[in-house]
């Protein structure tokens, strides 16, 4: 029984352990601490809520500035459009992926353009290795694309200003050129 106690000993010693452990023969005092006179404290604090994304009529938002472009002079009628994902340049966060379904929602029941399906265009964005949800930065990235799907026109969209209230600007671009032919902006209200 020394034996496999040396041993121990010995192993405890080499590990650093004994100066953890307490000798034998010794006793420790422990205080308990008096729970009557310490009121209890929760061992979770609470964790704060994260910021509510407001929820908007996107489609009826939207719908104003779709109607003024449908009627934009010297746009030939069955012309494919590209509509680009709307960017997000507000103080906060907007939900841009529901706005832009809402756009193309907005736009299939028009006659004046053939909108390119939004699996098209996912397909030439992995084509060119970008991601689906990847949006292009600038407007010449998108009419690149708009160029390779073999569109006329890109709608480029950017929301800006108070995320409450934010403002949707709306370009219409020949995308041969490059020229913006109808412009138009609205503040999209709660």
């Amino acid at each position: 029984m020394k034996k496999y106690l040396l041993v121990a000993l010995a192993a405890l010693t080499l590990s650093g352990c004994l100066s953890r452990l307490p000798l034998p023969n010794t006793v420790e005092s422990v205080t308990l601490p008096d729970t009557k006179k310490q009121p209890q404290q929760s061992a979770c604090e609470e964790v704060p809520q994260p910021p509510k994304i407001q929820q908007l009529d996107w489609l009826r938002s939207l719908q104003p500035l779709v109607n003024q472009m449908l009627e934009a002079k010297g746009v030939t009628a069955g012309s494919i459009l590209l509509v680009d994902t709307i960017k997000n340049n507000t103080n906060g966060v907007l939900q841009t992926s529901k706005a832009t379904s809402a756009l193309y929602t907005a736009l299939m029941s028009n006659s004046t353009f053939s909108v390119l399906p939004e699996a098209r265009l996912t397909s030439a964005r992995q084509g060119l290795g970008l991601s689906s949800e990847d949006s292009f930065s600038s407007r010449s990235k998108a009419i690149g694309l708009a160029r390779i799907v073999n569109a006329k026109y890109l709608l480029y969209s950017v929301f800006s200003g108070d995320a409450k209230s934010p403002t949707l600007d709306m370009q219409l671009m020949l995308v041969q050129t490059g020229e913006i032919i109808w412009s138009g902006n609205d503040t999209v209200e709660p």
